[in-house]
């Protein structure tokens, strides 16, 4: 099933394509590079979301010109896409505050070097229930 495409389509298609994989290389480079996990998950988390948008444009874009219809569907793909990755990444680095927090109070120990680790407002279990304190009942 080959379709001709206009070329004004085929660049606007590779440009968006390129684009895409220049973010999810920048993503997954990023996530090699950075020093530690806080600083690691920013890098896939947008720069792939990025690339994953730019793909389901290309998509709208191809569905629109070889259907002739406008592809509901691919909205709905990026929305959820959209708000999903950063949902995630804040829920991943809340649980790795949570779990750096129970390390460091384990060993009763804080070393010199770690920065301070801080929750503000209801982020933490404890806080929702009222429990003051830091330790779980």
């Amino acid at each position: 099933m080959s379709a001709d495409l206009p070329i004004w389509a085929v660049l606007v298609l590779s440009v968006l394509l390129v684009t895409a994989g220049f973010f999810a290389l920048t993503g997954s480079l990023g996530m090699l590079r950075l020093p530690h996990f806080y600083s690691r998950i920013h890098a896939p988390t947008l720069a792939n979301t990025l690339a994953s948008f730019c793909i389901v444009v290309a998509i709208i874009v191809t569905a629109a010109v070889t259907e002739h219809r406008f592809v509901a569907h691919s909205l709905l793909i990026s929305f959820f896409l959209i708000i999903t990755s950063p949902v995630t990444a804040m829920l991943l680095m809340r649980a790795a505050i949570k779990r750096e927090l129970q390390r460091r109070e384990d060993q009763g120990t804080v070393s010199e070097n770690a920065p301070e680790v801080k929750l503000e407002g209801s982020s933490l279990p404890e806080e929702e229930a009222g429990v003051s304190g830091g330790s779980t009942p």
